[in-house]
């Protein structure tokens, strides 16, 4: 009887790659491979990568080192924004090249003999999550026809292309009769959906509202200037479509913004996010931030952080700029200084603590639908509101899965953080 061999596989970056990653590993299957985690020896490690930031780079760097310390001999088969920019610099993060292999084309990782090359992939890497009974990530878009002068996605990612709504109605189905309740719409830009067919993101949603079985659907991110009018009322009356809403916004600078080649105005956004609070009064809005880009002075950082504070988001999700390699703003003067940069990302990351506050506090006393997770911690589990509040309570293997009514009763707290929000009164609720 042939040994099996052991694969491990490891995840950096977005719900993107976790989509990938889990598609990729049912390319291996449990026959001929014993999956083990990415702390034990293996035989063959795959490491999707990530490129957004230095920081992320160094992550992905310290995954293959420490895949090639575990196991000398392992093959290890790196994919994902950071392969395919830097092959030759990953290539040199083990004694021994040829256990190390870049692979561009997700598709061919399954091949003994994948090529090294960082050119992006022109074909659709058909993705979604498996293994969590809870939600998938559905991958229905790639690429992006931005050029966002801080970004390298689109020398990793190539241009912005898709499958037809059919064959991603059809996933969803499948995916449905896994049992899974919820659905994560993942992609580059998704709100550019389209583009290699000739439709909308609007048209998709509508269709993926329609498959049976899947009780919520997720947008993990759009774009404010794609997020129209007309697709926020309808989310609104749409029962499956929930109200979460992560927006990037970049900077609070008209100044900022334009230096950034970003496609609107901090009014646009302020716009959306009016249409959203008036149509969803208790949506959950997160919002993406860069502190520190060159030429933003003290004035421009402080105009962002009013702004923020007065247009109050539930979540600020903030990084420090990071230079990148390739890209128009790593040449521009006036580069911020590193210490300047966390400054202004500590001082935006402790409004986002008290705005997610907050918004936990504005909730308390509703009633809202949970999805439980089957995981148990402590004796307790939990789950997420349909406006993405983490939600806790006393372990009942019979909610596992299933969508609850709750009413929101306290909020807990680590370190002076929310952590989740206590319920009572559950119900399962066959109607949601």
């Amino acid at each position: 009887m042939a040994v099996k061999q052991k694969i491990a596989f490891v995840t950096l970056g977005c719900k993107l790659n976790f989509s990938e990653t889990s598609t990729i590993a049912r390319q291996f299957p449990e026959p001929d491979y014993e999956r083990v985690p990415p702390t034990e020896q293996a035989d063959v490690y795959v490491v999707n990568t990530c490129s957004v930031t230095s920081a992320a780079e160094r992550k992905c760097r310290q995954a293959i080192r420490r895949a090639a310390k575990l196991n000398p001999d392992a093959a290890i088969v790196v994919t994902g924004c950071y392969a395919q920019l830097r092959p030759h610099e990953i290539a040199a993060l083990h004694q021994d090249a040829s256990k190390i292999t870049v692979v561009a084309d997700k598709n061919e990782i399954y091949a003994p003999h994948a090529p090294r090359t960082a050119a992006p992939s022109e074909n659709f890497f058909a993705a979604y999550s498996s293994g969590d009974r809870t939600r998938s990530f559905l991958k229905v878009q790639d690429g992006c026809d931005y050029r966002c002068t801080y970004c390298t996605i689109p020398l990793a990612r190539g241009k912005s292309r898709n499958i037809p709504i059919g064959k991603l109605v059809d996933t969803a189905e499948a995916i449905a009769r896994k049992g899974v309740k919820e659905i994560v719409i993942t992609g580059v830009n998704i709100g550019d959906f389209g583009k290699s067919t000739g439709d909308t993101f609007f048209d998709l949603l509508k269709a993926l509202h329609g498959v049976e079985g899947i009780e919520r659907y997720r947008i993990s991110s759009i774009e404010p200037n794609l997020l129209t009018h007309d697709m926020i009322r309808w989310i609104a009356d749409a029962r499956k479509i929930l109200p979460h809403f992560h927006i990037p916004l970049q900077s609070g600078s008209n100044k900022i913004l334009a230096a950034m080649q970003r496609r609107y105005t901090r009014e646009l956004f302020a716009q959306r996010v009016g249409e959203i609070r008036h149509a969803m009064p208790y949506a959950f809005i997160g919002a993406d931030v860069i502190t520190g880009f060159p030429d933003e002075t003290a004035a421009d950082f402080d105009d962002t952080f009013r702004f923020l504070r007065q247009l109050a988001p539930s979540f600020v999700h903030v990084f420090p700029y990071s230079p990148r390699p390739h890209t128009p703003a790593a040449a521009y003067g006036n580069q911020v200084a590193e210490q300047e940069r966390m400054r202004r990302s500590e001082a935006l990351t402790q409004l986002s603590h008290s705005l997610l506050h907050d918004f936990y506090k504005k909730n308390i006393g509703r009633d809202e639908y949970v999805l439980f997770e089957h995981t148990e911690k402590n004796g307790c589990m939990y789950g997420y509101t349909r406006n993405y509040i983490k939600v806790e309570t006393s372990y009942d293997a019979a909610l596992t899965g299933q969508i609850a009514a709750v009413r929101l009763s306290d909020m807990l707290r680590v370190k002076g953080d929310v952590l989740s929000v206590m319920c009572e009164e559950l119900r399962v609720k066959s109607d949601v």
